[in-house]
C-alpha cells in the first residue's frame, strides 16, 4: 500500500511542475496536497512549525516571482499596465485557443493587443512589448521551477 501512497504523492508533485507551463494548474495547491497526503498516509510528525513556515515563505516567493518577472519583462521593453494585463489574459486564454503553442503565443499576442488597443502605439513598439512579455513569462517559469524544486527537495529531506 505504501507504493500506492508514494505514487499519488509523486504524481501530485509532477502535476505541480506541469503547472509551471500551464498556469491554469495551481502548482502550489498540488504541492501542498502532496505534503498533506504524506501526513495523512504516513505521519505529520516530520512537519514541525519550521517546515510549514519555510514552505509558506516559498509560496509567497512563488506568487511574487510570477507577478514581478512578468511586470519587469513587459516594462523593460516599454510596456505599460495594458501590456501586463494583456499578457496575463493571453497567458490564460492562449492554451485554450492554441493548445500547445498558446502557452508562448498567448502572452505575446495579449501584450501586443493590450498595447495597441489602450495606447494605440505602433505595431513595432507593441511587438517589442510582446517580446518582453514572453521573456518575462519564460523567466517566471525558470524562477518558479527553481523555487518549487527547493520546496520538494526540502520536503524529501524532512521525510526521508
Amino acid at each position: 500500500m505504501e507504493w500506492i501512497y508514494w505514487f499519488i504523492i509523486i504524481g501530485l508533485i509532477i502535476i505541480a511542475f506541469v503547472g509551471l507551463i500551464y498556469p491554469i494548474i495551481p502548482s502550489v495547491l498540488f504541492l501542498f496536497a502532496a505534503f498533506l497526503l504524506y501526513g495523512f498516509f504516513f505521519s505529520f510528525s516530520p512537519f514541525n512549525w519550521l517546515f510549514w513556515s519555510i514552505q509558506a515563505v516559498f509560496v509567497v516567493l512563488l506568487f511574487c516571482s510570477d507577478i514581478i518577472t512578468n511586470m519587469i519583462g513587459t516594462k523593460k521593453y516599454g510596456g505599460t499596465r495594458a501590456g501586463v494585463w494583456g499578457s496575463t489574459i493571453g497567458l490564460i486564454v492562449g492554451p485554450f485557443v492554441i493548445p500547445v503553442a498558446g502557452i508562448l503565443i498567448g502572452p505575446f499576442i495579449g501584450a501586443v493587443i493590450g498595447e495597441l488597443i489602450v495606447h494605440r502605439t505602433s505595431l513595432t513598439k507593441a511587438m517589442k512589448v510582446g517580446f518582453g512579455s514572453l521573456i518575462g513569462f519564460l523567466s517566471s517559469i525558470a524562477l518558479k521551477g527553481a523555487i518549487q524544486l527547493v520546496m520538494v527537495i526540502y520536503f524529501f529531506i524532512i521525510v526521508l
